[in-house]
């Protein structure tokens, strides 16, 4: 019998065009969901039909509720080897195989760099005014000489601080887990958390998000950096306390931030984040390129096909 495999969370309708899906011809009939709706019953019933779905990590949340709504469904497909989304053991119980696949590691550095450059430099406030007709609007700031904070030392935070050395910053990290070898061995100085917030001129989010690192950049985290310093976060937005950061911002106690993710998404429309005069916002982009999203989809192919043929690879339960 021939599958019906879904594609949802294509927020940008593009899933269809970035791989050759007809490879699937002879196991499945392909549907691409763009604009389903997100309350769970209606997405309950829009889903029952398939028997594989492919999804983007951590947009829809694959709970218990939803899990058992769907007595045909067979296997989950995410994107990456990590989705806090999808409740695995729930999964494993009603017999649901989920598979991930790899992703491509520069792509969320990259964003993080420009993040920073164009909050450092006012570009969005300067080529708004230079397309309004207006010219040169302020002073943009400097990075070289400065110290690059690096919250979370791991395969993109790495990344990010070869990027500031480069600039000519100093750069500092610290994690829970960081030792002061493995930050010697990243050409990177291992403070403890009270000097990573004072001493940072930039500070950048790059921990996974858990029940540890929850609100780890709160209201006292922010109170230590200095008045000039600025916040990067393309991590996730849970990690920063989001009322925190708002208070600090409105108050002129944090020159600026840039963040790439939310405590909520998409971000309501009437956020307070949409508009402070010293936010740089972008709507959770930092995995969303061309070459991260062939990856993504292309293993989420490769892991229905190889599944279809009964030796399952990617296995995340």
């Amino acid at each position: 019998m021939a599958l019906e495999i879904a594609v949802i969370d294509d927020w940008q309708d593009v899933a269809r065009e970035v791989v050759d899906w007809s490879v699937l011809d002879s196991i499945g009939r392909v549907s691409f969901l763009h604009d389903y709706p997100a309350d769970p019953a209606t997405l309950a019933r829009r889903l029952q039909p398939f028997q594989v779905i492919c999804v983007m990590r951590e947009r829809t949340r694959f709970d218990e509720t939803l899990l058992r709504s769907l007595p045909q469904l067979k296997l989950l497909l995410t994107g990456g080897m990590r989705n806090a989304a999808i409740d695995l053991k729930a999964a494993s119980a009603l017999g649901i195989q989920v598979c991930g696949t790899d992703s491509y590691k520069h792509a969320a550095p990259e964003l993080t760099w420009a993040l920073l450059m164009a909050l450092s430099r006012n570009l969005l406030s300067e080529a708004c005014a230079l397309r309004a007709g207006d010219w040169q609007q302020g002073l943009g700031g400097d990075l070289h000489g400065k110290t690059l904070g690096i919250l979370g030392l791991g395969s993109i935070g790495q990344r990010v601080a070869q990027f500031g050395q480069v600039f000519g910053m100093r750069v500092i990290a610290w994690s829970e887990n960081l030792t002061a070898e493995r930050a010697t061995a990243a050409g990177v100085t291992h403070v403890d958390k009270q000097q990573l917030f004072e001493q940072a001129d930039v500070l950048s989010v790059h921990l996974v998000l858990s029940e540890r690192s929850r609100g780890l950049v709160d209201a006292q985290a922010l109170a230590w950096m200095k008045p000039g310093a600025l916040l990067v976060n393309t991590a996730r937005g849970p990690i920063v306390d989001e009322a925190a950061l708002i208070a600090a911002l409105e108050q002129g106690r944090l020159a600026g931030a840039a963040l790439d993710v939310f405590e909520q998404e998409p971000l309501p429309a009437n956020h307070p984040l949409r508009r402070l005069p010293n936010v740089l916002a972008t709507p959770h982009v930092g995995y969303v390129s061309r070459q991260n999203y062939q990856q993504f989809f292309g293993q989420m192919i490769e892991d229905l096909q190889a599944w279809h043929a009964g030796q399952p690879i990617r296995l995340l339960n």
